[in-house]
Parts: C-alpha cells; sequence; structure tokens
C-alpha cells in the first residue's frame, strides 16, 4: 500500500475528551449537530488534509485532524464555531477536555 505524499511538516491535531458513559447518546447526538456547523468551517481553512471525528460508548470522544503544518494546525484554536459553539455544547453534554496537542508526522501508511 503506497500513502500519498505527506507534506515534510504535516502535524496530527489531536483533541481527546471524555464523559460518564451513561451520557454516550447525548454525546453521540452532540457530535453529530456539531458537525453540521463545523464541517463547513474547517474545510474553509487552508491546509486541511483531513478529519475525523468521534464518540466511543466506554465514555470518550476525538477529533482528530491531518494539516500540512503546525502553523495550519493552529488555526483550530482560533475557530470560533469550535472554540467557542462546539466546545460549549460538548461541556453541556458533560465533556471534559484534555490538552489538545499537535504531533509531527514520522510516517504513514
Amino acid at each position: 500500500m503506497s500513502a500519498k505524499p505527506m507534506p515534510a511538516n504535516a502535524v496530527v491535531r489531536v483533541s481527546r475528551g471524555a464523559f460518564n458513559p451513561a451520557r454516550f447518546a447525548e454525546v453521540q447526538a452532540m457530535t453529530e449537530a456539531t458537525g453540521r456547523y463545523l464541517i463547513p468551517a474547517i474545510e474553509k481553512l487552508p491546509g486541511l488534509i483531513s478529519y475525523y471525528a468521534g464518540a466511543s460508548p466506554s465514555g470518550s470522544m476525538v477529533h482528530v485532524s491531518v494539516w500540512e503544518s503546525d502553523e495550519h494546525a493552529q488555526q483550530m484554536g482560533r475557530l470560533r464555531e469550535m472554540i467557542m459553539d462546539a466546545r460549549q455544547a460538548a461541556e453541556e453534554a458533560g465533556v471534559e477536555f484534555d490538552p489538545i496537542v499537535n504531533y509531527p508526522v514520522d510516517w504513514s501508511i
């Protein structure tokens, strides 16, 4: 299997949150609802390679994105739809977030 060449400065941005597994249905519904306004906003940002979001019945949710550079990934920290609207919706559903980390890509498949 051959991967599409990754830019030399590509990063993976990981945002993780935890919640009471009893609230899974609520968190999953929130994740789907916030996607309706996050997807168009994120798609407008330059440097995006891919983006994934999901919630697990075990009480964890994640947003994982791949960007051409750390500078591009840092745009997420300024995106109003993410830092205000979606974060508030997640916190109202009981999600507590870990610090967001950007990882330089060392290799990919």
